[in-house]
């Protein structure tokens, strides 16, 4: 079975980005590649977000200045606006564009209107006027009506002329010089009226394309309006100050009125109040905060009043940092968007080739009708204008992306957009994932003359600078019967076994009961003790000396409640095998496994040891995920074709290291992400399917005579609205939509 391969991650860090006006589709995306590129020493030196209109320039690159950058865009028949500018002049540059493309539009529209209305007047009535739409056999025109038709034509072509211009000079045809030779064409033959209205709706096919593109950006700008832009600070004197968020600094304390949104990253000083985070996190249940509690920038707080202590600047908040990955993910290219921009290259000078072909062959060889097919070869380069193809994926990727994110799905660019849809394996770690990754200790069972207390404090002392869960539940559970804490010396970790270290001046180890056998030290009692609570879903830990084991300590974690009906979900989604990797032990993981249904068990494994499981997973079954903490399974995840980390919120470390970033402990939102990915497949592929049926459609249609340059257009203007609307459904995607659950 092949494997699928996991997309490679830009290592490099990025230098500088430009705003590029027009950047609206995998067109300009080709023609700035094929221009900029070799300036900056290779296209694998340039990255593209085409949602924000952005050309970033890579720190592997060659050297540049900006002013080289924007003089060759400039030759393309675009613009690049320097991106750190973006609050002001990029901005102003993009709108002033858009009302410029606008206004040109409305005006190409008008004349042909004008046109057709001097047509009616000099013709007599309307009815000799609707000749002009269907027939091609060039009308006798008043010169009024061809100046109408003319500045129709330049206004419509204003922005695409001099793209044209670029793909002649260069001899890479694009969509502007298909469009560019048909309106030249139907002007030869005496079609103004076509040449004229085909001019008017590509022009507005490429205000619609720029609105839709807008409409998708907008929904990831929304992200940005969720932190206000101002925070009332406490000065070190007790007042209080009204400042811009960006000019807080860490340690600053600020106030969060009820019902107000949280300005910044924080720990709670002061106050309680239950919190939304949904707009991070995709959960609808507030959490109760209270002293000590993180709070982060864009949530909601509730009905107390909190005084927050700032830990992070507003440019390295948590919604901040998904916002900008957000941002990037569009520069890691899905493979259909890949697909769709070589077709593109391919399908453009085909279609060309064809129309030429047509042009010349039947009417030498059959009819000699020169005119008729001319016109027809003409309609076939207006129908090979790939707009609506090279248009509806990116919006598609962008869309899901934008989704995903507002439910707490952080995905970390189009690459992985599509790779949950291909999934047959996941493997899931337990603790936190399967468990609620909050253990606890359940019972003590003291061997010989020791007592309970003793245990505890051993291990206690033992585990007393450990941040392991095990360690956390022992040192809350000592702390809750109130038995004093004195840390060991010496200790050492043995990585996967466990502790060692010196007590009240005597050596005593803790561990698990395969380091109890790998001792020598198991006993009958030990034995019999461990397999019986193990075989109950405990966790066994095992404390002694030199001489003997003195006690076992049982841990439990809770099972969460949704496990089971997840993975039934993943199965009924198509998942074919579920495993867990788990450090834990055999007989423990084994029956957390039969009780949630998870298809196969890999336990005490050590962290190397999960990498090699996660490698067999992958030669087995060819596209794996990996779901675990981000942090401690790090190396199994980015061996995996898909890493997925749990309850990334408030860890830069998970949110860097997986592909894919659950912002809570959630795992009910891991069936949401494998149908979202498929919904996400499904609609860049009806959209392929529909741009291309249409043009075929009229591909049989021109060899007919049935077809005209005007209806082709229309339709291909048309087919790019109805692929457009359809990508943006995507961003409609409710998290629980798909799965039936429900908070």
């Amino acid at each position: 079975m092949g494997t699928e391969v996991k997309p490679t991650k830009p290592e490099s860090a990025r230098r500088y980005s430009f705003k590029v006006q027009g950047l609206d589709c995998a067109e300009e995306v080709a023609v700035l590649r094929r221009e900029v590129g070799p300036l900056v020493g290779g296209e694998s030196n340039l990255a593209f977000d085409v949602l924000n209109g952005r050309m970033t320039i890579l720190d592997s690159a060659i050297p540049v200045s900006a002013g080289q950058i924007r003089a060759v865009v400039a030759r393309t028949g675009l613009t690049a606006v320097e991106w750190q500018s973006q609050d002001n002049e990029a901005r102003d540059a993009a709108a002033a564009h858009y009302r410029h493309q606008v206004w040109l539009t409305t005006l190409s529209g008008f004349c042909v209107v004008v046109g057709l209305m001097i047509h009616v007047w000099f013709a007599g009535g309307l009815a000799d006027a609707l000749r002009l739409l269907g027939t091609h056999a060039g009308q006798a025109m008043p010169w009024p009506e061809i100046a109408a038709y003319s500045a129709a034509i330049v206004c419509g072509g204003r922005f695409v002329i001099v793209k044209a211009w670029y793909s002649a000079k260069s001899l890479r045809p694009d969509m502007n010089l298909l469009m560019t030779v048909a309106v030249i064409g139907a002007i030869a033959i005496g079609e103004w009226f076509e040449a004229a209205t085909v001019s008017f709706l590509f022009a507005l096919s490429l205000m619609l394309e720029s609105w839709s593109v807008g409409r998708a950006r907008r929904a990831i700008a929304a992200l940005l309006d969720l932190t206000p832009p101002v925070v009332r600070v406490i000065r070190a004197d007790g007042s209080e100050a009204e400042i811009a968020a960006a000019d807080a600094r860490l340690g600053d304390h600020f106030f969060v009125q009820a019902g107000q949104r949280i300005p910044l990253d924080g720990r709670v000083v002061a106050g309680a109040s239950a919190v939304n985070q949904a707009p991070i996190t995709g959960e609808s249940v507030p959490v109760e905060k209270g002293p000590d509690a993180e709070v982060y920038a864009g949530t909601i707080n509730g009905d107390g009043v909190l005084t927050v202590e700032a830990t992070k600047t507003v440019e390295d908040t948590t919604l901040a940092r998904i916002i900008h990955m957000v941002e990037e993910a569009h520069a890691r290219r899905a493979p259909s968007e890949q697909w769709v921009e070589r077709f593109a290259r391919v399908y453009t000078p085909a279609v060309m080739m064809l129309a030429l072909l047509v042009f010349v062959l039947p009417p030498a060889f059959i009819d000699g009708d020169w005119h008729a097919w001319f016109y027809r070869a003409l309609v076939l380069l207006v129908i090979a204008c790939p707009c609506a193809l090279v248009i509806s994926t990116p919006v598609s990727i962008v869309a899901s992306l934008a989704a995903s994110a507002r439910a707490g799905v952080l995905v970390k660019g189009g690459a992985y957009v599509e790779l949950p849809a291909r999934l047959r394996a996941i493997a899931v770690d337990k603790t936190g994932t399967i468990t609620r990754g909050e253990p606890e200790v359940v019972r003590v069972v003291p061997f010989g003359d020791h007592t309970e207390v003793e245990l505890l404090a051993r291990a206690a002392a033992l585990e007393a600078r450990s941040t392991h869960p095990l360690a956390r539940a022992v040192l809350s559970y000592v702390e809750s019967k109130g038995i004093a804490l004195a840390p060991a010396s010496d200790v050492r970790v043995l990585t996967g076994k466990g502790l060692i270290g010196t007590f009240d001046g005597k050596p005593f180890w803790l561990g698990s009961h395969r380091y109890v056998i790998e001792r020598g030290q198991d006993t009958l009692e030990v034995a019999q003790q461990a397999e019986m609570l193990e075989a109950d879903g405990k966790t066994v830990l095992v404390i002694g000396n030199a001489r003997h084991v003195c006690g076992v300590i049982a841990v439990a974690d809770t099972i969460r409640p949704e496990a089971r009906n997840v993975i039934e979900q993943l199965h009924a989604a198509g998942i074919a095998h579920v495993a867990m990797l788990t450090g834990d032990n055999r007989v423990t993981a084994e029956a957390i496994a039969r009780e949630v249904g998870i298809d196969e068990v890999h336990a005490e494994l050590l962290p190397e040891e999960k990498v090699r499981k996660v490698d067999e997973l992958v030669a087995r079954y060819g596209t794996v995920a990996m779901v675990g903490d981000g942090v401690n399974d790090a190396p199994a995840l980015a061996r995996s074709t898909l890493g997925i980390a749990m309850g990334a919120i408030g860890s830069d470390a998970a949110i860097e290291t997986a592909d894919v970033a659950l912002m809570t402990d959630d795992i009910s939102k891991l069936p949401w992400l494998v149908r979202h990915s498929r919904r996400t497949l499904r609609i860049i592929r009806q959209n392929i399917a529909f741009s291309l049926g249409i043009k075929a459609v009229f591909v049989v249609l021109t060899f007919a005579g049935l077809a005209s340059l005007w209806a082709a257009i229309a339709a291909d203007m048309g087919a790019s609205l109805l692929v457009v609307a359809n990508a943006l459904r995507l961003l409609r995607a409710n998290p629980w939509t798909f799965t039936g659950h429900a908070r």
